[in-house]
């Protein structure tokens, strides 16, 4: 998840903009980032080497290395700006988590003072 947050947690689902499900910085990517068994969905063996991915449910995100929980959130128009309570292996740290959505599925993650600085995500139909 932290390489997620570098490169991109939900209880409640998020007012006005629902970003649940499956995200990946590359559409046609879907199936090699992501696995559906037993109606769940997780990262794939070697997901991380594929391209990013991040799951978000209610209140929570996770990436490849971190797993998230939102603790604020703020719309502003098409922007959405949150502070994640995040874990990684070796540290928790609280972190600014901004997107702006261009459409249902599609999002570009912003990055705080890196002007110009986005990532586009797709939902995959999963």
């Amino acid at each position: 998840m932290f390489v997620l947050l570098c490169h991109l947690s939900l209880g409640a689902p998020v007012e006005g903009a629902d970003f649940t499900g499956a995200w990946t910085t590359d559409a046609g990517a879907c199936n090699k980032v992501f696995v559906k068994s037993g109606g769940r969905i997780s990262f794939a063996k070697n997901s991380e080497l594929i391209g990013g991915g991040l799951l978000v449910e209610e209140k929570e995100i996770q990436g490849t290395g971190a797993n998230c929980r939102i603790k604020t959130t703020k719309e502003d128009g098409d922007v959405t700006r949150m502070v994640l309570a995040c874990a990684t292996i070796i540290m928790h740290s609280d972190q600014q988590f901004s997107v702006r959505r261009v459409n249902a599925d599609e999002i570009f993650r912003l990055f705080p003072n890196m002007e110009g600085m986005e990532t586009k995500y797709y939902r995959c139909p999963m």
